[in-house]
């Protein structure tokens, strides 16, 4: 029993905590940013103001986790980021196929929680903090609502991601809120007033059918007359969840303080809509629907962002500028929205693609005031116009991965978060590369990986690309189609396609590649044909009066007559796609991209993969064998296809393969790391998408690892992840390894991105 007299004031219980980092907010940038230090040896405190991780991804509010792929919407091929967000999205497709938020949830807790390093605090809100000096954190102070404790965090750094920028705000660092002029940084596409300034908040509902009537009475404060929304008829019983990204308010109000305002407005929206739904009398087949689930609490996309040394705006974005210090990527579209939202007579978003991803400098992610703050996620340095590229959720998970590799530099050289980009910047970007991350125009340059000492690597067998074998699958050409194929130095190969026409009629054939290599998009044009076809089927040669002088992709593109089928294949290889020129308005794709004044972006056209088991690849033979799928990929320092493949890849008929790696002399080895090809192609959205694969077809599933004994030392099984790691219990001491690998799916060769030992 416990009884107290009475007493004036009492103090809430409070607990002192000290880590080597402090991340505030736990969405998936806190999230991903948390795991990822905790992998390097750093203790971590997560503080999380909800009762869930994931914050816009989680089961509270239901967006759907995008980024650089933008629902295969663009130009960015095999685009997905990498590191630990790439890991949950994987997880979460092999777990989760059908999309439910709950289960995603449960995919993140899981992920934190194994992390012995990381201490998670749910339901806490940091409410004050502490200096040392003026622009040095000490502590942060925290209350959690469900425990009644207080918390006193101390750290050397802190990392704020928690969205609105709770921690950098209090420390006083300098920050930003609203849109920049178009005068201040030469950004044609900077909003006026009339447009707004800021992106609102969204709510989402979720409704289901029961199989029998249902009434509805909405509550008193439910909108009551649905006409004051311009786009009202948008509305209807098939649409749910964040499919209603436009339901969308509060980009006039103060997106911080008015959040709660925000709020009612669109519970407001939310149940008039439904009413609407239910009680027009225009949805029959809404008698028997229910609203399931609204949310409690709106996606907010926009409130404060901090500056730090570097601010990245438009130019950067469209003209994919390098920096020397690039650590992560984008390549969601430059996406406004009208400030009024839903009240507004405009679309709901203004969306204008890249022909390909963008950098993002170290130097945006950490406060330019306060020198042991690094800041993640929406709030990172940038003008209002740039930030509506890198807001979305994937592209702040991979900045959180940056941020906390470079924690781990400042711990290991006891600097701050600046030094590290300016006395070990190298470091930096080889350890993140090391541990997933894609970091565009670098290789990894690691002098520790014994596999560079290799004096042999040799495969069982390499696919030599002469043919992409057919099958009877034929379809017409209602979008124009192009097969992606990787070239090299010298004469492009004749392709031979095989063509059904149901009447005489012409075919145009043009080959295209992309203005700069390393891009996707398909704006040069390099020789056109028109052939004749009589009716039937029929084999045509296409010879190209064509030289490259250096590795890129180029587009054999089969335009667009509905009159003419062509023959496809069934089979799937690394680092090739077929794309079409089709349409896709949930990305404003519509085919082309055709600003009508210039507001400083590109035109050109859209060329975009199918989702499977549609997206087949075009049954060819060539001319010329490409022979860009060899053994020296395993260790040319990248990890997915950009110019080239980048893959090792196996002959069609080698279902087993085995790969051998000789050194000069006895080599001891205690890990061995594989990337796989895990389709970084695929989005992987994690709500309302339905996904008919749980591991990509690319995927290796199974390995098995040999000494020069022949003893077997390591072995994966059951894999669908794209990164995996053999930690051997004793090192070997080996002067061979002999690798065997077995892929699941019978119609792709087995491929792999890389092999490090260490």
């Amino acid at each position: 029993m416990i009884r107290e007299e009475f007493i004036y004031k009492r103090s809430p219980k409070t607990i002192a905590l000290e880590a080597d980092l402090v991340i505030v907010g736990g969405g998936l940038t806190g999230t991903c940013a948390a795991i990822t230090a905790a992998r390097t040896g750093m203790k971590v405190i997560v503080v999380q103001d909800r009762p869930v991780l994931g914050g816009n991804a989680s089961s509270e509010v239901r967006l759907w986790v995008l980024g650089a792929t933008s629902h295969m919407g663009n130009n960015n091929r095999w685009a997905r980021e990498g590191g630990v967000i790439n890991e949950i999205m994987l997880e979460n497709i092999h777990r989760n196929p059908d999309g439910n938020p709950l289960i995603f949830d449960t995919v993140l807790l899981e992920k934190v929680v194994e992390e012995k390093n990381i201490t998670l605090l749910l339901n806490t809100a940091v409410f004050d903090l502490d200096k040392s000096s003026e622009d040095t954190i000490s502590a942060v102070h925290a209350f959690c609502s469900q425990n009644s404790t207080q918390y006193k965090i101390s750290a050397p750094l802190f990392c704020d991601a928690s969205g609105d920028g709770i921690v950098a705000f209090l420390a006083g660092a300098a920050f930003r809120m609203g849109a920049e002029s178009q005068e201040e940084f030469g950004e044609k596409f900077a909003p006026d007033k009339a447009y707004g300034e800021l992106l609102g908040h969204s709510m989402y509902f979720y409704s289901k059918d029961v199989g029998r009537p249902v009434k509805f009475t909405p509550p008193s404060f439910a909108l009551q007359d649905i006409t004051q929304i311009p786009r009202y008829k948008t509305f209807n019983p098939k649409d749910f969840g964040c499919r209603l990204w436009w339901l969308e308010y509060g980009g006039r109000l103060d997106t911080v303080h008015d959040t709660e305002t925000i709020k009612w407005e669109l519970w407001k929206v939310v149940y008039g809509a439904w009413n609407y739904i239910k009680n027009s009398g225009l949805f029959p087949e809404a008698e028997t629907m229910t609203l399931e689930w609204v949310g409690t609490i709106p996606g907010k996309r926009e409130s404060r962002r901090f500056e730090g040394d570097y601010m990245l705006k438009q130019q950067d974005i469209v003209e994919q500028k390098q920096f020397e210090d690039t650590v992560a990527f984008g390549g969601w579209s430059i996406d406004l929205h009208p400030a009024d939202g839903i009240y507004s007579d405009q679309a709901g978003c203004n969306q204008w693609h890249g022909k390909g991803v963008f950098s993002i400098p170290y130097r945006s992610y950490y406060s330019k005031n306060i020198n042991n703050l690094f800041i993640a996620g929406r709030i990172i340095s940038t003008t209002h116009v740039a930030f509506a590229s890198t807001r979305v959720m994937a592209t702040s998970a991979h900045g959180g991965q940056a941020v906390a590799i470079a924690a781990s530099l400042a711990k290991k050289y006891s600097i701050s978060p600046r030094e590290v980009g300016t006395l070990h910047l190298e470091e930096l970007q080889r350890e993140l590369i090391k541990s997933g991350q894609y970091i565009p125009h670098l290789k990894l340059s690691d002098s520790e990986d014994l596999l560079q000492k290799a004096i042999n690597i040799q495969a069982s067998s390499t696919l030599k690309l002469k043919e992409i074998p057919g099958v009877d699958h034929w379809a017409p050409i209602v979008h124009s189609v192009a097969q992606m194929l990787p070239v090299t130095v010298g004469k492009m190969p004749s392709v031979t396609v095989s063509v059904d026409a149901d009447e005489e009629t012409e075919l145009a054939i043009e080959l295209r590649k992309s203005s700069k290599p390393f891009n996707h998009t398909p704006d040069v044009t390099l020789q056109t044909k028109t052939v004749s076809l009589k009716k039937g089927k029929q084999e045509i040669t296409l010879d190209w009066e064509v030289e490259f002088d250096h590795s890129c992709y180029v587009f054999v593109c089969f335009i667009k007559n509905e009159n003419i089928k062509i023959q496809y294949s069934e089979a799937r290889i690394s680092g090739i796609l077929t794309v079409f020129n089709a349409t896709n308005p949930a990305v404003s794709n519509y085919g082309k991209q055709e600003p009508t004044e210039d507001i400083g972006v590109d035109t050109f056209e859209f060329w975009c993969p199918q989702r499977r088991p549609g997206g087949r690849n075009i049954a060819m033979k060539l001319g010329d064998e490409i022979n860009l799928f060899e053994t020296e990929n395993l260790k040319n320092g990248l990890q997915r296809p950009i110019e080239s493949p980048n893959a090792w890849v196996a002959d069609y008929a080698d279902k087993n393969p085995t790969i051998n790696i000789d050194w000069a002399e006895q080599t001891k080895i205690s890990t061995i790391e594989f990337v796989f090809d895990a389709d970084y192609d695929h989005p992987m959205e994690n709500v309302i998408f339905i996904h008919p694969e749980t591991v990509m077809p690319f995927c290796v599933t199974e390995v098995k690892v040999y000494n020069d004994k022949n003893e077997l030392i390591g072995s994966i099984e059951n894999n669908h992840q794209n990164i995996r790691t053999i930690t051997l219990s004793e090192p070997a001491s080996t002067q061979k390894l002999k690798i065997e690998l077995a892929n699941s799916n019978e119609n792709t060769p087995v491929s792999l991105f890389e092999i490090r030992c260490y």
